[in-house]
């Protein structure tokens, strides 16, 4: 099985390239916006992933294969010829992005980034002022990188996968290295795991979504961005430490999902949520099964066979790549580099 390829698990439809590109000029500087809209007259939507702005520095689209350098004219350029993100580029961009009160994301900037409209997250670098031994705000602000928010289309062959023989929902684990496509997957399982498939004889499931850091549903003043399906509440910037315990009280789901577990409080809070009979659907970091295993946190939880399934994803072939879907309680490799 190792012989085999792996390929991508979603492509981007025409619908979802229009998505990831929203509006999304608007919350640039006039000069920048310029320049981007330029850009995307030539570039193809669906293969850029973020835009990055550095004071002093050149004005960078990354994609999911390479880093492009902007000129002045939205062309394609070098560093040495490309358009040079100013402070006042920066200072605008984040005037727009806040509505011009830094103050109304002031919670937001003690983890780094903040969410738009859309779902698209903003990344922050800059000065950071610390109270007390912890993060209070971020000032003086030197670089921003806006991550598109993309709502593609998945193939269904990887639910399969992740039901037992009697039509349940296994608990399920994905994980991959930064970037690597698990949060848009996760996103993607818990809408079809809401709607319910009646081509696996599966029927909808009340799912409770923890996302604390406002990606899985990219919520906007309460409404979320992405469609997560018709049987799911989200409890929108809540540690998962706290929020499994209140969805669970609350809404009563038979399926909690939640993304990028990793320290003790949030196994802890998972392994409980378990034992109350509820199903877990979560992301983690890391590039294999192996890799995963020597974290002693993590070790543990996958030691316990809390999670029947392990899906391994990378961006050998772009994000979302399946390297493999491990049954863990049975030791066997389910599939490797097959799903398309």
């Amino acid at each position: 099985m190792q012989d085999k390829v792996p390929v991508p698990l979603f492509t981007l439809s025409k619908n979802s390239q229009n998505f990831a590109n929203d509006k999304i000029d608007r919350w640039l500087s006039d000069r920048v916006a310029q320049i981007i809209k330029q850009a995307l007259k030539s570039l193809s939507h669906s293969e850029i992933e973020e835009i990055r702005l550095r004071i002093n520095k050149p004005l960078l689209i990354r994609t999911h294969n390479k880093d492009l350098f902007l000129t002045a004219f939205g062309q394609v350029g070098t560093t040495q010829n490309a358009y040079f993100v100013s402070k006042e580029d920066v200072v605008n961009s984040l005037e727009k992005m806040t509505f011009s009160s830094m103050y109304a994301v002031e919670n937001d900037l003690r983890q780094g980034f903040f969410t738009l409209p859309g779902g698209h997250r903003v990344g922050i670098s800059g000065e950071t002022i610390i109270e007390y031994g912890k993060i209070k705000t971020i000032r003086n602000v030197s670089a921003l990188n806006i991550r598109y928010a993309r709502q593609p289309k998945i193939s269904l062959d990887i639910l399969k996968y992740l039901i037992d023989e009697n039509k349940i929902f296994c608990h399920t684990l994905l994980i991959s290295p930064p970037r690597g496509g698990k949060t848009t997957i996760l996103r993607f399982l818990i809408k079809q795991l809401s709607d319910g498939l009646p081509s696996l004889g599966l029927e909808g499931q009340t799912i409770g979504v923890v996302d604390e850091r406002s990606e899985i549903a990219g919520m906007w003043q309460g409404i979320p961005s992405f469609d997560l399906g018709c049987r799911t509440d989200v409890l929108d910037r809540c540690p998962k430490s706290i929020g499994l315990g209140m969805l669970i009280r609350s809404v009563s789901p038979s399926i909690i999902a939640v993304d990028e577990i990793g320290n003790q409080e949030d196994i802890f809070a998972l392994t409980e949520a378990a034992r109350c009979g509820v199903k877990i659907l979560a992301t983690a970091h890391a590039s294999s099964l192996e890799e995963l295993k020597k974290r002693e946190s993590m070790a543990s939880l996958l030691n316990s066979k809390l999670f029947g399934r392990v899906v391994v994803l990378s961006r050998a072939k772009g994000p979302g790549t399946v390297e493999a879907v491990y049954n863990l309680h049975k030791g066997i490799i389910l599939a490797s580099g097959a799903i398309k």
